[in-house]
């Protein structure tokens, strides 16, 4: 009897192997440029690196960046539907005050009896005491010595 033949059968290819797709990445990298901006980055790595520390050393870069921090330590501290309701809540005010600017008509003054009916208005209080305690906690903030911003996000002790 004959001996069995292993015969593993190659499966057809349905699209480019991963050599096909490489030399298709290299060859659409060389057309756009990105290899030869690539090369020119690495050749020039001593220039470039002057060029960038220069400009990172620059007391107006090293502030931006530290306020793009400061600033990306608050958001993460605010949730995201409480995020969206102060924008758009502060969108919603800008276009009422643009509103208002626009028209050129100017409401009279309330007067004293006007102004003692806003005192007793209890929807306006109830709409204006959420904005006064704001300013006061504000106000608090200011107010306050400085930290080093990582420690007072963090806890955590800096150096100087």
């Amino acid at each position: 009897m004959a001996e069995r033949i292993d015969y593993n059968v190659k499966p057809t290819p349905i699209g480019p192997d991963a050599h096909q797709e490489l030399e298709r990445l290299l060859q659409s990298l060389h057309e756009h440029g990105v290899l030869r901006f690539a090369n020119d980055v690495v050749c020039s790595k001593t220039d470039l690196a002057h060029v960038l520390v220069g400009g990172l050393g620059k007391e107006g870069t090293l502030n931006t960046i530290q306020n793009l921090s400061i600033l990306g330590m608050a958001l993460s501290r605010i949730p995201p539907e409480q995020f969206y309701k102060v924008v758009f809540g502060m969108k919603d005010a800008v276009e009422e005050l643009n509103r208002h600017t626009k028209t050129d008509e100017q409401g009279d003054a309330p007067g004293l009896s006007g102004t003692y009916k806003m005192l007793q208005d209890d929807k306006l209080w109830a709409s204006l005491a959420p904005i006064l305690e704001a300013l006061k906690v504000f106000a608090d903030r200011m107010g306050k010595e400085p930290n080093k911003p990582v420690t007072a996000f963090t806890g955590k002790q800096t150096d100087n």
